[in-house]
């Protein structure tokens, strides 16, 4: 699934090859997404308008209109962007293409069809219902340690839950939890409530750090990610732990081990995270 990194590179991508362009058609096809599309509010609101800004809420791709109203899109688990000329031939899972004035068509593919596309008005735009209860970004000042310490107080969760809950911090999933926890020395497992101060800046530290180097790589393609030019990234190629089981820990050499939390594969090494 696309974290956090991925989306801020299609934002960057996105931005000089958008900003200024009117959206003059959209294209819908007959396939339902995770929610339905809001025909009637891409109509009201998009079509005939000009995108004048594209910005980033957690894992939300937001292209901003001239008239204010958002246009909010989230890539599920298989879900791209692409801009490219708008005769060029169609892919199966493309769902969306938005019709700029220059030629060109942003199009929305997704294989699974977990992402969506959601339109809020200029009246609902200033405040989305749909950022409601969603934690600080972690590159933002409130994300700090004392606002960890509060937010962690009388909860026994495991560490890398508690990172992959949009709730408490945004944009981090499974991928990078694995590799913050790791770059932190802190392991998966340890309980929120018994982690100090200075340990939960280590892993904001860490965590900065490594979403700064993969948004830099251009995103972590594992199977489906590509940026907007259609280009995979390769941050893959710099993970320390994860996809590693068994492979010598490249600090201490001890193998790499694996295990689930709620659902989901972590990868650590038992000597470097205690």
């Amino acid at each position: 699934m696309p974290e956090l990194p991925e989306v801020e590179v299609l934002r960057q991508g996105l931005l000089p090859l958008v900003v200024g362009r009117t959206v003059m058609r959209i294209r819908i096809s007959r396939k339902k997404l995770r929610r339905p599309v809001p025909r009637l509010k891409l109509k009201r609101w998009i079509i005939g308008r000009r995108l004048t800004d594209v910005t980033r809420r957690a894992k939300y791709l937001c292209l901003v209109m001239e008239n204010r109203a958002l246009l909010v899109i989230h890539l599920g688990m298989t879900g791209n962007l692409r801009i490219l000329p708008a005769d060029s031939p169609r892919k199966k899972h493309d769902h969306l293409g938005f019709l700029l004035d220059n030629g060109m068509e942003i199009r929305f593919n997704d294989t699974r069809r977990f992402g969506s596309i959601q339109v809020f008005s200029p009246e609902e735009a200033p405040y989305p219902s749909l950022f409601d209860g969603l934690g600080p970004e972690p590159f933002s000042d409130d994300f700090s340690p004392a606002y960890l310490l509060v937010r962690a107080e009388g909860h026994s969760q495991p560490v890398k839950n508690f990172l992959m809950d949009n709730h408490n911090v945004v944009g981090i999933g499974n991928i990078y939890a694995n590799e913050i926890l790791f770059a932190a020395g802190i392991s998966p497992g340890a309980k929120v409530d018994t982690l100090s101060g200075e340990q939960w800046q280590q892993i904001i530290t860490a965590g900065r750090c490594i979403l700064e180097k993969a948004i830099a790589c251009g995103g972590t393609t594992i199977s489906d990610f590509v940026d907007a030019s259609g280009k995979s990234g390769y941050f893959q190629l710099d993970l320390l732990v994860y996809g590693r089981n068994g492979h010598p820990c490249p600090n201490c050499q001890a193998p790499v081990q694996k295990a689930v939390q709620a659902g989901r594969p972590t990868f650590y090494c038992p000597v470097c995270q205690t």
